[in-house]
């Protein structure tokens, strides 16, 4: 796992392959395919061991506002993670970015769900829409404006969230 994640580093994603890894670990392909099929489960399984995930649940606070920035704020870390590969916006960063959205739309879905059974919407249920819109708008900063802040993380929840879920 530690080869093929310096080969990644290395060389970036798609100029890996399996050979290089086995190179790098001083061993054969073969070894490597009888515990990966393929080339993308290799480097993928070397990502997701080293990038942080979303699994647990989110922290409850007590305040949709400080779970969604503790939502997003993780999002942002499992992405910039990946700062060391050449190609920030090749497959392999967009694989990461991809699965972070993904995970954080479980989390806020998760904060969303405690902050309607603890009363905090005036005017009761949300569009779906609002639950998406702090993950999406972090996922275009990072795939699109290639990067982003704990700054924006609190003012897309401040200047969007919270606006929205107070109508």
């Amino acid at each position: 796992m530690d080869a093929a994640w310096e080969e990644i580093a290395a060389v970036g994603y798609d100029q890996a392959t399996m050979g290089s890894v086995a190179a790098r670990a001083g061993t054969n392909k073969a070894a490597l395919y009888r515990r990966w099929p393929n080339r993308t489960e290799l480097l993928t399984a070397a990502i997701d061991r080293r990038v942080v995930h979303l699994d647990a649940p989110p922290a409850d606070t007590g305040s949709l506002r400080a779970d969604a920035i503790a939502v997003l704020e993780t999002m942002l870390h499992r992405c910039q993670a990946i700062a060391i590969i050449p190609d920030p916006m090749g497959e392999l960063a967009a694989y990461v970015r991809r699965q972070a959205a993904g995970e954080a739309f479980d989390q806020m879905e998760r904060a969303f769900s405690r902050a309607a059974q603890r009363g905090d919407f005036p005017n009761g249920a949300l569009h779906p829409m609002v639950l998406r819109l702090p993950v999406d708008v972090l996922y275009s900063e990072l795939a699109l404006a290639n990067g982003a802040s704990r700054r924006q993380v609190a003012d897309i929840v401040d200047h969007l969230l919270v606006p929205l879920t107070q109508r």
